[in-house]
């Protein structure tokens, strides 16, 4: 299918790429919160084939499956994965927004008030991308994750200790996999894994490349013009880090129900924060319960969509 990175003419929507390993019943879930935004699942292909197709059974003729890559803590499949989400969104949809999301994420907005907020930067990506080094990635600021070769390894980084060159007129920045792009920006992105093999050679050796590939395009100007003006630097998602030292975010539970309600209600935000992070069916059950009755989620929800058309499988 032709991919179009023009925005189209109809009001403001959304695309989602959920990049999704385990848990599928909340996976599901997720899904089902997002209605009516279309939906591109990616489920690693490490994951059993049990918990794939209770993860994609009977999804709803909005969802599309994208073929399954071997993806992996720190590794640049993820980044693939990624990619083949936003040209399947461009190609098999007209939103006017592409959001990047995990499979224990779920929405603290209902679909008019998303609308509502891209409608309002119709052009724009949400997305904080800083130029490295960026002080609050420690020691080197991140530059160390590019200049040197790593591969991971059972959650460990191995990293060659030798400098290696790095491409020319590339401005290097980082920040998290999870963005909402302008429907051109993810279409600059496609183009340049297409058009940029040397690129994607060095960035399958750059350590955690999901959280510096993507910001690297969109930052660096004669790959994708005009960014600097067209985003917003402001996260959409609350994310409930507690201050320890950890590799992830821990789950949220109920316990946290005052703090992430808080935080999508303060003043002080510019921008509202529509998605959170990380959930699970057997910790976050009670907590999604009051997310979906605070905003609106699931109206009208059997809480089984396996009575649903049967899904299709992207190409």
């Amino acid at each position: 299918m032709a991919i179009s990175p023009a925005a189209p003419a109809s009001p403001a929507a959304l695309a989602c790429i959920v990049l999704a390993h385990e848990d599928p019943e909340h996976v599901r879930r997720l899904v089902e919160a997002l209605d009516p935004f279309p939906v591109f699942l990616h489920c690693d292909a490490r994951t059993s084939e049990p918990v794939f197709r209770a993860m994609t059974h009977g999804l709803p003729d909005r969802v599309r499956v994208l073929p399954r890559i071997r993806t992996g803590w720190a590794k640049w499949e993820n980044v693939e994965a990624e990619v083949e989400g936003y040209r399947a969104a461009l190609a098999g949809s007209e939103a006017s927004h592409v959001a990047v999301l995990t499979g224990s994420d779920y929405p603290l907005a209902d679909p008019a008030e998303i609308v509502a907020l891209l409608e309002a930067h119709r052009e724009d990506s949400f997305i904080a991308a800083h130029p490295l080094p960026f002080a609050e990635w420690g020691r080197g600021g991140g530059i160390p994750r590019i200049r040197f070769r790593h591969w991971a390894w059972r959650k460990r980084m191995i990293r060659l200790p030798i400098p290696r060159r790095v491409p020319a007129g590339v401005v290097f920045a980082g920040g998290s996999q999870l963005k909402v792009l302008a429907r051109r920006h993810a279409a600059a992105v496609v183009e340049t894994v297409d058009s940029r093999p040397d690129l994607v050679r060095f960035w399958r050796r750059t350590w955690v490349a999901d959280e510096t590939f993507v910001p690297s395009v969109l930052s660096t100007p004669a790959l994708t013009p005009g960014f600097a003006d067209e985003h917003v630097p402001s996260p959409l998602w609350w994310i409930g880090w507690d201050g320890t030292a950890r590799k992830s975010p821990p789950w949220l539970t109920t316990a946290d129900a005052g703090a992430l309600l808080e935080r999508r209600t303060m003043p002080d935000l510019e921008h509202p924060h529509v998605f959170a992070r990380k959930f699970s069916t057997a910790l976050s059950s009670d907590l999604l319960d009051i997310v979906d009755g605070a905003f609106g989620l699931r109206q009208g929800s059997a809480g089984s969509p396996s009575s649903a058309p049967s899904v299709v499988v992207a190409p």
